[in-house]
């Protein structure tokens, strides 16, 4: 089972940068303009962050294809952004299938399209609030 207490520093670094973001910006832009201010903020972190990443997906051990993820984060926090109005449980559906066919540890779900920035943290398979 993996500790979420080993990534609470990271994840709690990434939703400070997305705050700053959301206060900076408000709501009401297109997804892809948040994710390039939170690589800039991220950045401004000095931490190792890479926007829309090829990772590949695996099924029963066995790589299946590729797929783009908005951002992976010390290369072992998988963000996923949204514009919205209101997450929905399809989005935290999506983010838990990402951890599992990447291989990826930790996710963030962070939300811009609300009036103030909406996070999840969920691990493979166990969602944390």
């Amino acid at each position: 089972m993996i500790n979420l207490d080993e990534y609470d520093a990271l994840t709690h670094q990434i939703i400070g940068a997305a705050m700053r973001v959301q206060r900076t910006m408000s709501n009401g832009f297109p997804e892809v303009i948040y994710q390039r201010a939170l690589l800039i903020e991220l950045q401004r972190l000095g931490l190792a962050a890479e926007r829309e990443i090829e990772l590949p997906v695996y099924y029963a051990g066995e790589k299946v294809g590729a797929r783009r993820a908005d951002f992976l984060v010390g290369g072992c926090v998988l963000l996923e952004l949204k514009a919205v109005g209101v997450l929905t449980p399809a989005h935290h559906a999506q983010l838990l299938g990402y951890l599992e066919a990447f291989r990826i540890p930790v996710g963030l779900l962070l939300n811009f399209g609300a009036p103030r920035l909406e996070y999840k943290r969920l691990l493979k398979n166990i969602r944390q609030d």
